[in-house]
């Protein structure tokens, strides 16, 4: 998904609030907006917004000289969600329908996003996601491809929200790989918040070989290209990864909420939306 003009405001504001939850003072923070600034006239509208993430969680860790300067707050909810684990796992165990329960919690644990201005309440968007209905639900053709998958490729989005990505993968009894981000940008998921969140005792843990708040192909190892355009069934997590990959000719199953009304009208559905939306080469988003 290419840039659009709302997005420009959005970056600044990133910039800001990354800035102060990585604890930088004001005179730090004034550097960061201004250097974010002075690019804005150089950004390409036709790149994705995590190609500017990229650029903007580097400047910070520039700044801070923390190659993690998220870390605290990553281990705080990761330590959150792993409270919740055994409940979820309860649900799960009573639902109806354990894998649809299983997406629904995966989704839940999208909100965990602080590349949106937004506050969350991760116990209450539990129970609401558990009750809402899907804008976008290819739920049929989901189970089809998982049914056939030999091995999936799960890739991963924030680092709290891997606690639900675990019990989504469980619930598949399928070969997993888990794809998180080569170096700490935003609260995304690295390697070491994978196996914080349990991850390595149900999936293999792969780099991306990205260094963007998406899987930005260009940015990935050839290795990991190479597995994707292999890979039996591919499963994308969050805003990030949908911009990043939504006009790529992969086949990939998007699971998000919608926290930005530029993604909503891309989709073609509103903010706060639930979405399991499959895409194949023909279609472009």
């Amino acid at each position: 998904m290419k840039s659009f003009l709302e997005c420009i405001p959005c970056f600044l504001s990133q910039a800001l609030r990354a800035g102060r939850l990585a604890g930088l003072d004001d005179r730090e923070i004034k550097t960061l907006l201004d250097e974010v600034a002075v690019m804005i006239p150089s950004i390409p509208m036709e790149s994705t917004p995590p190609e500017t993430g990229a650029i903007i969680y580097g400047k910070i860790r520039e700044i801070t000289g923390k190659h993690d300067p998220f870390r605290e707050i990553k281990e705080k909810n990761i330590g959150e969600a792993l409270q919740l684990y055994p409940r979820m796992k309860e649900i799960i165990r009573k639902a109806d329908d354990p894998l649809l329960t299983a997406l629904r919690l995966a989704i839940a644990g999208n909100v965990i996003d602080f590349g949106v201005d937004r506050a969350f309440d991760l116990e209450k968007d539990i129970e609401k996601i558990l009750r809402q209905e899907f804008a976008v639900f290819d739920y049929d053709i989901f189970k089809e491809h998982l049914r056939s998958a030999s091995s999936v490729i799960y890739l991963g989005d924030n680092a709290g929200e891997s606690v639900f990505d675990r019990i989504l993968i469980e619930e598949m009894h399928k070969p997993v790989t888990f794809a998180v981000r080569e170096v700490p940008v935003i609260n995304d998921v690295t390697r070491k918040d994978a196996i914080l969140s349990g991850l390595d005792q149900v999936a293999d843990i792969v780099s991306s070989g990205s260094t963007a708040p998406g899987t930005i192909l260009r940015l990935c190892s050839g290795d990991f290209k190479k597995s994707l355009e292999r890979a039996d069934m591919i499963i994308s997590k969050g805003q990030g990864n949908y911009e990043a990959l939504s006009e790529s000719d992969l086949r990939i199953f998007f699971l998000l909420k919608v926290k930005c009304p530029v993604i909503a009208r891309d989709i073609g559905v509103h903010e706060e939306d639930i979405i399991l939306k499959y895409k194949h080469p023909d279609q472009k988003s």
